[in-house]
Formats: C-alpha cells, structure tokens, sequence
C-alpha cells in the first residue's frame, strides 16, 4: 500500500476510536443498569447533562479534570433520579427514561442561556488535551492510532477491565447478575435488591456522564444544544450487540465508532450527505433487528421487585 492509503487507513481508525469512547463509556453504564433489571434509555439525558456540567465546571475551575468531575456528578444525579422514580415509585422505566431525556434537555437549554447568555453554545472552556505515551506512539501504524488518545480513553480501557471483573469475579457481580435473572431469589438469600438497583442506575448515570463530558471537555472545549445526538440510544445497541459484556460492548462501540468515522471520511464524495449521514442510525437499527432475539436480555429487566 502506498503512503496515502496507510494515513488513511491510520486516520479512519484513529477516528474509531475517538467517537466510540462516549458511546462505550454510556454502553457500560447501561450493562450494569440492565444486569440489575433497570432498562435505562435515558442515557441520552444522562450523556446530555454531564457534557453541559463538565463545561461548567472547567469554565469555574479552568480546569477541564475539574469538569470531568462535574459531569460524574451530575450524571449520577440523574441516575439518582431515575432510581428512585423506578426503584422506589415503580413508574414504567421507558416512561422514566424519556423524562429523564426531556428534563436533561429543557435543563440545559435554560442553563444554557442563564450562564452564558447564548441559546446555542457556551463559551469555550479549557479541555483535558490527548495523552500522548512515547512507547506506544513510535511503534508504526499502531502508535499513531493509540499512542495519541485522550486520557479517557485509556481510562474507559481499565473500567471496561474493571467492570467485566466486577460481574464475572467478585459476590457483588454475582448478586448484580442474580437480580438480573430474578430478583425474588436474591432476597431469599438476604441480598438487599433494592440498595444493588440504587448502585447500579447511579454507576451508569456517573458512566454516561463521563461519556457526554469527553464530547464537549474532551473534544470541542465547550457545550452545544443536543450535542449528543443520539449517542445514548447508539449506546444501548451497542449494549445489546455486545450481548451485555463489557468486552463485546468494547467492540460492538468500535464498529458504531467506525461507522460514523466512515461517515464523515465519506462526505468528501458526490453522495448526498443526507444518505451519508445516515449510516450509523441505520447500522443502529440493523443491529437491534438481528440481535435482539439472538442475545438474550436479563431476565427480569424492566420488571418491577415487590417483596413478598
């Protein structure tokens, strides 16, 4: 291959995995709410959110880390919220997860002009910058692809880690998964159901948080309205894709990031960029048509727990 097709090759995956940190940070959010039998489709609000807070705590602190902080926060709020409107009231978890959409929209658009004056952007803030590792980044090929990342991509790396050794290898990951399947036989055996379901929606709200924080502190230095863009639900086919596995979430997220890497590659053609911009939404749906039956959800997830 001559020079120009190895840099674009180089560049189109670069591109890869920069777009799927977000949607694999919110993937694995959403594996540890569903193996706790809490659907969450507001990702997209979570998401939503902890980009608006991690702009406003770098532009507070002028720290973009301080921001990121911000955002774990604010997305666990929201999974606060949605714990207790599913947990303890027992609403329809869709019905939640959409208010949750709607309420992380309408908030930040407020806030949006309240702080900065402007309906459509906030002003720009100091970011969290890529890390660049001097190993990696002079092997050829591969160095430029992971030798020059954001430090958050190396962090999603350990937490995709860390996350499959928590349900796989320890009692907690255990109990998570046993609710998942049936909540009624963990209670029997003195787990506390409810205090686990709690954990779980909080942890994927602090996920998804992080997620929405490396679009606007970790790329663009600022807030946009509705920046995510679909991100959260891409998020939840890639959790089905990866058949609620931290490790397939990485790759199911890898392949939705290579779609729309190849999506923006593509607009340099004379293809309407109407169909081009289709290609991730629809791969999305091809997904969720061809593994919904294939992979099999937790048992009892989306159903509410009464003790008996």
């Amino acid at each position: 291959m001559d020079n120009g097709t190895v840099e674009l090759i180089i560049s189109l995956l670069s591109g890869s995995l920069r777009i799927m940190i977000p949607i694999a940070f919110a993937a694995l959010g959403a594996i540890l709410c569903e193996r706790a039998g809490i659907i969450n489709i507001g990702m997209e609000g979570m998401m939503l959110v902890g980009a608006f807070a991690g702009v406003w705590g770098a532009d507070l602190f002028g720290n973009g880390y301080v921001g990121i902080l911000f955002a774990m926060v604010a997305g666990g709020l929201f999974g606060l919220i949605h714990a207790v409107l599913t947990v303890h009231f027992k609403t329809d978890h869709i019905i939640s997860g959409l208010a949750i959409n709607m309420l992380g929209l309408g908030l930040t658009s407020v806030l949006l002009e309240i702080i900065w004056g402007n309906r459509g952007n906030s002003d720009e803030v100091e970011g969290i910058g890529y890390l660049s590792i001097p190993i990696i980044r002079d092997i050829p090929v591969i160095g430029p692809i992971i030798g020059n990342q954001s430090i958050l991509f190396y962090l999603l790396i350990v937490l995709i880690i860390v996350t499959w050794l928590l349900l796989y290898k320890t009692v907690l990951g255990l109990r998570i998964r046993v609710i998942g399947e049936n909540p009624h036989v963990a209670d029997t055996l003195g787990v506390n159901v409810n205090g686990i379901k709690y954990l779980c929606v909080i942890l994927s709200g602090v996920l998804a948080g992080i997620g929405g924080a490396y679009l606007s502190v970790g790329e663009v230095h600022l807030f946009g309205r509705d920046m995510i863009a679909g991100r959260g639900y891409i998020a939840l086919a890639a959790m089905i894709f990866g058949g609620w596995n931290p490790f397939g979430v990485f790759g199911s997220s890898l392949l939705f990031g290579f779609a729309q890497s190849l999506q923006i590659r593509l607009q340099v053609f004379t293809i309407p960029v109407q169909f081009i911009q289709m290609i991730p939404y629809v791969l999305t749906i091809l997904v969720l048509i061809v593994f919904h039956k294939r992979n099999r959800a937790p048992a009892s997830v989306g159903k509410h727990f009464r003790r008996n």
